[in-house]
């Protein structure tokens, strides 16, 4: 009969293999730090992220410029509204900032005018799909004025089958722009791989 191990000894053979890799708990501790500095900068644009990453010790700047570029890159998406322009300049400028590369300010002085284009023909889109829904929303509320004897006016948004409607034909919109999305991105990512080999 074999001896029998206790629970101290199985848990020194289990946790034998792992060994603290010093290493990789700070680069992820410099990625978090990158991720935190990158959410400060979309709070408050007046922090440069320039000057956090010349005070940042040299082996840790590539895991830091990891993390600002992961958060950074993540926000690039078409825009809900006019609001979002503004961040997404916001995220082009932090972006320029860790790749450093003229090309990629170029490109994505490109993608904010698309961006822009997107913005006005989504606007169109909207008057021209609340136009079209306009005849079945005025027989709504003339239905209504007469089961109630109140007359009303609906708001299209608050019409279900309104709404459907507007979605239908703006998700179609956005297919349309959703590839500059995707081609900025990838332009993003292989620019910032440059720079970290060099």
């Amino acid at each position: 009969m074999g001896r029998i191990k206790s629970a101290l000894e199985i848990a020194l053979e289990k946790t034998e293999s792992v060994k603290s890799d010093k290493a990789g708990i700070e680069n992820f501790e410099a990625r978090q730090k990158g991720k935190r500095l990158a959410n400060e900068f979309l709070g408050n644009p007046q922090k440069p992220l320039e000057e956090a990453l010349k005070k940042a010790p040299k082996e840790a700047l590539e895991s830091l410029k990891q993390g600002i570029f992961d958060v950074l890159i993540a926000q690039i998406s078409l825009p809900a509204s006019r609001d979002d322009e503004k961040r997404l300049e916001l995220v082009g400028k932090g972006l320029q900032g860790i790749i450093g590369d003229s090309r990629f300010s170029a490109l994505y002085k490109q993608f904010t005018q698309i961006i822009s284009r997107y913005l006005n023909e989504a606007a169109q889109y909207e008057e021209a799909i609340k136009r079209q829904y306009a005849p079945k929303l005025r027989k709504k509320e003339e239905e209504f004025a007469r089961r109630t004897g109140r007359q009303v006016q609906l708001d299209p948004f608050q019409d279900p089958e309104f709404v459907a409607f507007y979605h239908q034909h703006l998700n179609a919109l956005k297919e349309n722009y959703q590839a500059p999305v995707q081609q900025i991105q990838e332009q993003a990512r292989l620019l910032f791989e440059k720079h970290l080999a060099l």
